[in-house]
């Protein structure tokens, strides 16, 4: 009988850590900086609440054993109801914990602001003064991913990528319904919004290849709605931006038109080219150059309207293939009269 029991004990535990074999750590332990200060920030705010939460659990367990019925030596006291010694106990430890919680929460929710460039590469050392962030700009589509790299003029489907300890600015935004793009390994997540721009500041300090995906619900193919970050060093990302150039083709308003119909795990893509002003067009929800752009219509709204002027619009020169009317510069100026007369600003891309 012993022998089973001796037997059973390592069985019965390695029974109970089975699950915990599945956990992944990332998000505790991550290769980029700002994920790993995140991961920093749930480790203390847990250990702070832990301050209050397993004394309580301890002393709630030891009273219901040192109080029990048949532990006629415990002493009762029918009439207690009030100890200031002991409501000072129970108050203010909480309230310590809440204070620091707070103040840590106020400095970290400015530190970590994702609008907020970065002033540092990781601990110990800053952001250098003459280093450019490398801007990428990301579509959240049905159900894919598009990522846009204006400093290199090219573009890919699902794949991801940017030399480690420089600098990311993300630029994003949606086509259709809210997303929220997220890479455990770089960062927190953040919002894809159809006609917004959100920003996302991050930096990759370990080379590998990582997970990102859409962490909102966003339709049927949202399971599917997944991509490779790689982080590189300056030769390696050197690279992958040639062999982009080398095996892909230009992504213009129509190729785009047809990529943003929803599908379905859909391959790795790479575009040597991108049409000029895609992104913003994007944005203001006009790559169909038949429709006027959102910040064209706002600023004719900012003006009073249409209404107030019968040639707000004017048809584009000669020659320009975009097609549509572009805006009069009197329509997006605070005083029209100081614009003069024969001025147009050509606001759609």
């Amino acid at each position: 009988m012993n022998a089973i029991k001796s037997l059973l004990r390592p069985l019965l535990l390695a029974g109970a850590l089975l699950p915990l074999a599945g956990c992944n750590t990332l998000l505790l332990n991550a290769p980029g900086d700002v994920a790993r200060q995140q991961g920093d920030l749930i480790i203390v705010s847990t250990v702070l609440m832990l301050l209050i939460i397993v004394p309580v659990i301890a002393l709630t367990l030891f009273f219901a054993w040192r109080y029990r019925a048949s532990n006629t030596k415990a002493t009762y006291k029918p009439d207690w109801d009030h100890s200031t010694q002991l409501e000072l106990l129970i108050w203010a430890a909480p309230l310590l914990i809440i204070i620091v919680l707070g103040a840590i929460t106020w400095v970290s929710t400015h530190t970590l602001d994702p609008y907020r460039p970065l002033d540092r590469i990781k601990a110990g050392q800053p952001v250098a003064a003459d280093v450019k962030p490398l801007e990428i700009e990301v579509v959240a589509l049905d159900w894919k991913w598009l990522f846009l790299y204006p400093e290199y003029n090219i573009a890919t489907i699902n794949e991801i990528a940017a030399p480690v300890d420089r600098p990311i600015k993300f630029k994003i935004t949606a086509s259709s319904v809210m997303n929220s793009f997220y890479i455990p390994a770089l960062a927190g997540q953040i919002y894809a919004m159809p006609g917004m721009e959100t920003q996302l500041h991050a930096v990759m300090n370990h080379p590998g290849e990582y997970e990102g995906f859409s962490a909102n619900y966003s339709g049927a193919g949202f399971s599917h709605m997944r991509f490779k970050f790689h982080g590189l060093d300056q030769a390696g990302f050197d690279r992958w931006v040639q062999s982009n150039r080398a095996g892909g083709q230009t992504l213009e308003r129509a190729g785009y038109l047809e990529l943003e119909k929803p599908s379905e795990k859909e391959p790795v893509r790479r575009y040597s080219a991108v049409a000029p002003g895609l992104y913003k067009a994007i944005l203001n929800r006009c790559v169909d150059a038949s429709k006027m752009c959102m910040d064209e219509m706002m600023m004719i709204d900012a003006n009073g309207g249409l209404g107030n002027s019968a040639n707000a619009l004017a048809p584009r020169r000669r020659g320009d293939l975009r097609g549509g009317p572009v805006v009069l510069s009197a329509m997006c100026v605070t005083e029209p009269s100081a614009v003069p007369s024969w001025g147009v600003a050509t606001l759609a891309p």
